[in-house]
């Protein structure tokens, strides 16, 4: 192909993307739904709660100010430099052209040139993070267990979606021998590739010491120890341990700091305790082992708060009420068919709105 053709080719592309970008049946909900991430991204709640007592005219300016310094300070200190210089060149202009200078004025598109610039830059650093959190996001599925795991006499689903390219939620699956097998749903605190690197790290500890421990709390308590001592300041996940074994429905169960998971005994829905302190929260902690037993039929349901703190376009959570009337009208199936009328579910609930927390959940039923 000459030089010429793949021209034509790259602006026919360039042209097709454009028209395809236009033509978007959901163009104004995906702009609100920008400058509603601008607004989470660059204010704090205070701006936010004073935001909320203007009338629209102030909110507007207020706003669009905020934002804009809040940006300008975000950036290095050679492109504020550029971004104001820009900015400067094109004001001088406009102020030249009302005192009657030349139109032809060479300082508006040096301004816009710069601006331009600094929003390549800005790209650049974007496109750069965004290869480094896609092989992030490549690393973390490898380690993540099969959907459902083969146990006899247990129909078992897990699955975790994070909010972001990669999570802080820990969904994982220990085969520890033929005759226990360990499951476990963690929460780091954060979100991004900080809370995904510490998740890594539970996960590495959890898979190596398992084998190890005959007694779930103490096993609890030892990574506790190891978390506390090597992670860092404020940084702490709060974790449900649970190990079943093949063909009887005897469940061990941990619970530091999590939301509590429930059993579903028919229709009948039995919350359980939330247990000690979370991992990592502070060095000592002695954790509980608690012995649930379920009769054919029965589910245990383990959750993070991503399921229930999952928010539509209003505001609203999808909550407890929701999740156990979902999983009441779901009873009669297997823990698969569940889990993926759980998620269908939340996604129909939360509609365009964008999610802000990992999302994670294991099903137990006992067949």
């Amino acid at each position: 192909m000459t030089t010429a053709e793949e021209q034509r080719g790259s602006t026919t592309r360039l042209r097709d993307t454009l028209r395809e970008d236009v033509r978007q049946k959901d163009l104004w909900v995906s702009f609100l739904q920008e400058m509603r991430d601008l607004k989470e991204f660059y204010l704090d709640d205070a701006q936010k709660k004073l935001l909320d007592q203007m009338n629209p005219l102030k909110r507007y300016f207020l706003l669009s100010w905020w934002i804009l310094k809040g940006m300008f300070l975000k950036l290095t200190p050679v492109r504020r430099i550029l971004l104001l210089a820009g900015i400067l060149f094109i004001l001088v202009s406009v102020g030249g052209q009302r005192d009657g200078q030349s139109a032809d004025d060479w300082r508006p598109l040096l301004g816009g040139g710069i601006i331009i610039l600094v929003l390549m830059l800005e790209l650049k650093d974007r496109l750069l993070v965004r290869d480094e959190l896609e092989a992030a996001r490549r690393v973390q599925q490898a380690l993540m267990p099969p959907n459902a795991p083969t146990v006899p006499g247990w129909s078992v689903w897990l699955s975790s979606r994070p909010a972001n390219e990669v999570g802080g939620d820990l969904v994982d699956f220990i085969s520890i021998a033929d005759s226990r097998h360990g499951f476990v749903l963690a929460d780091v605190t954060g979100k991004g590739l900080k809370a995904a690197l510490l998740m890594a790290k539970l996960q590495a500890t959890l898979r190596a010491l398992a084998p190890d421990f005959g007694s779930a709390a103490r096993l609890a308590t030892k990574v506790n120890e190891i978390f506390h001592r090597d992670s860092l300041p404020n940084m702490f996940a709060s974790m449900l341990y649970m190990e079943i074994r093949p063909d009887s429905g005897a469940i061990r169960c941990v619970n530091a700091g999590h939301l509590p998971p429930f059993l579903l005994r028919g229709a009948a829905i039995e919350e359980l305790s939330k247990g000690e302190a979370a991992i990592g929260l502070m060095p000592g902690t002695s954790y509980t082992e608690h012995d649930l037993s379920l009769e054919s039929g029965d589910f245990c349901i383990a959750y993070s708060d991503g399921l229930t703190e999952a928010a539509n376009q209003e505001g609203d959570f999808f909550g407890t009420k929701r999740l156990f009337s979902t999983a009441q009208a779901c009873r009669t199936m297997e823990a698969p068919e569940m889990g993926r009328a759980l998620l269908t579910e939340v996604d129909r609930f939360i509609g365009k709105a964008r999610p802000f927390d990992d999302l994670s959940i294991i099903i137990l039923k006992r067949r």
